[in-house]
């Protein structure tokens, strides 16, 4: 990031700040990303005098040990005291010239070392978040700022990988349309288009595949296989989705370094405009957290990259560059939103601001109000596994649809959010929850398996569903629950829900079974993914969704960049009416 100043602009003192939580009732904008040390005083001094304005406005890690006074002091004896020794020794120089003139030199050194020490530092990610944040706090700075972004490390080397894999793929692409285009996959039946397209074969998507027996593979890689490879925040650790995300753009495993550099790259790119806050706000507190937060997207898209370079005009081949942007953005800024919504909802408007030692699903959790190291632990688990399940999931095609009509992803994922909304998509792990209670509630905690079946019977004859089980596509467990549950039994082995949900696991799918009328009666990721969030204390059921939405956007924004990258037309397939599709069946017969 470069960052042109006009400093006639006056900068205004700013608030104190020494509390994490800021109220609601000013602006989440309010809790300055400022470290401890520089949030004790709007301007330090050092030795009587103020801090230059480049200090008080930001500085990372290199600048704060080198601006240190005591860093400073110690530098400048040790060079003093090596000059006098060399020139004395060497040179037989008057000793108490060559005091006087060392003084003098040890005085400026002392003074100048903050302005050597920030312009190593000139760049740094902090900086200019710190700038970005001030900007908004002071409208008569931030019109006389002027930013140009330019890609960093990471985003650079991300960029130029996706890059050069695009045309290989887009080649092997054309090469399958001009060479086996006319190709059948499969019989289209009047069941399939009339029991919702399952079991037809009609979307691209680059980024995962739902095998029936391994479950959803991303970019090849199994969950297990993720779990080994992809880097974490400790050892043994959980994947970080900084790494998924990576793997699902460029097909490749990054490395601690790349992921490192990602993360950081992505907290740089989490700064609010006040206006989205302002929207949410206009909604009733007791909204819909989903509804808040499909709002509180739409209010993002005014910072459509593709949108303005549409508009004035631009090579489609260029599409993808665009659309990545603003999906990097995205990505970036949906936990903030989505934990403003948490804390406007249940937490009486106190907004937790961003930890910049943390990772992206660590300070998900952390905004939240969560910083058990077990719940960052689960929440970067969570987050990586419930990215992305291919391009058929209501979603994930309702992302994609709308983003074939060239629509941003802003745009494109507000769309995809509603469709999570749905009590048969996004809401099932807020209804297994529910579900698993009522079973407490009538049966208790230490209910027996007889009387467990009991209660299924009962769910099943009032014409219910056994939330929680059977997968449209999958045959086996879902080893996204395999995942979680193998998380649990490390975690909280003696969690009630926990065994209440693994008393479950025993007992409904032989009872779907008897029934007849399901092909897959084992428990997919929803049956487990809110009794473990209920247990570290996330116990809004009503809020989970959203937490599915922050996770999806990884997968769905992938999607939509390679959507553009290879070219992929707008989606439009054909309607037929009942009479049409009576008229057809009796065709055959006719003949």
């Amino acid at each position: 990031m470069i960052v042109y100043i006009n400093l006639s602009s006056t900068l205004t003192p700013v608030q104190n700040y020494s509390s994490p939580m800021v109220n609601l009732q000013s602006s989440p904008m309010d809790a300055s990303p400022l470290s401890d040390s520089d949030s004790l005083a709007p301007r330090k001094r050092l030795f009587g005098r103020e801090r230059p304005i480049h200090a008080v406005l930001g500085g990372g890690k290199v600048a704060d040990v080198l601006l240190s006074r005591d860093t400073r002091i110690f530098a400048a004896i040790l060079f003093g005291s090596a000059a006098i020794w060399l020139l004395y020794k060497v040179v037989q120089y008057n000793v108490v010239t060559l005091f006087c003139q060392l003084f003098t030199a040890t005085m400026l050194v002392i003074f100048i070392w903050p302005t050597v020490a920030e312009f190593f530092n000139w760049g740094s990610v902090s900086m200019t978040s710190k700038l970005q944040w001030r900007a908004a706090q002071h409208p008569s700075l931030g019109e006389s700022l002027h930013w140009r972004q330019v890609e960093t490390t990471s985003d650079l080397e991300l960029h130029t990988q996706l890059k050069e894999l695009i045309p290989e793929k887009h080649g092997r692409l054309n090469k399958l349309k001009s060479k086996h285009g006319k190709v059948e996959l499969g019989n289209i039946t009047v069941e399939m288009v009339v029991g919702g397209m399952s079991g037809l074969t009609g979307l691209l998507c680059e980024t995962s595949l739902i095998d029936p027996e391994e479950g959803i593979l991303f970019r090849g890689l199994s969950i297990s296989e993720c779990q080994k490879l992809l880097p974490a925040a400790k050892p043994d650790g959980e994947p970080l989705p900084e790494g998924l995300l990576w793997l699902l753009l460029t097909e490749k495993v990054p490395s601690n370094e790349q992921v490192d550099s990602l993360s950081k790259e992505l907290r740089r790119r989490a700064t609010i405009p006040d206006h989205v806050y302002q929207t949410i706000n206009a909604l009733p507190v007791n909204a819909h957290p989903m509804t808040q937060f499909a709002t509180g997207v739409m209010a993002l898209q005014v910072q459509s990259e593709f949108q303005k370079v549409y508009e004035k005009g631009i090579h489609k081949s260029k599409y993808w560059e665009h659309t990545y942007e603003d999906s990097l953005n995205l990505i970036a800024q949906i936990p903030v939103v989505a934990a403003y919504i948490y804390r406007r909802i249940y937490k009486n408007g106190h907004v937790i601001p961003m930890d910049d030692s943390l990772d992206y699903a660590g300070n998900f959790a952390h905004m939240l109000g969560f910083d058990n190291p077990e719940m960052l632990e689960f929440m970067r688990l969570y987050v990586t596994i419930h990215s992305d399940h291919e391009g058929g999931n209501v979603s994930a095609h309702t992302g994609h649809i709308v983003a074939s009509a060239l629509s941003d992803p802003y745009l494109s994922f507000a769309a995809a959010l509603n469709g999570l909304a749905g009590p048969l998509h996004g809401m099932v792990n807020q209804e297994v929850l529910v579900w698993i209670k009522s079973v407490v509630d009538e049966c208790g905690e230490d209910v027996s398996k007889e009387n467990l079946e009991d209660f299924v019977w009962k769910t099943l004859n009032g014409g219910k569903i056994v939330p929680g089980f059977g997968h449209e596509v999958l045959r086996k467990t879902d080893p996204r629950y395999t995942c979680l549950r193998e998380f649990a039994l490390k975690h909280l082995p003696d969690d009630p829900l926990f065994k209440l949900v693994s008393d479950l696991y025993e007992v409904v799918p032989p009872i779907l079974l008897e029934l007849g009328k399901i092909k897959n009666p084992w428990p997919d990721i929803d049956a487990h993914s809110g009794v473990l969030l209920n247990h570290y204390g996330l116990t809004e059921a009503q809020y989970y969704p959203v937490i599915f939405g922050v996770s999806r956007a990884i997968g769905i924004c992938s999607q939509i960049v390679w959507d553009r990258a290879l070219g992929l037309p707008l989606e439009r397939p054909r309607s037929v009416t009942i009479e049409w599709l009576e008229n057809y069946c009796k065709k055959p017969a006719q003949d």
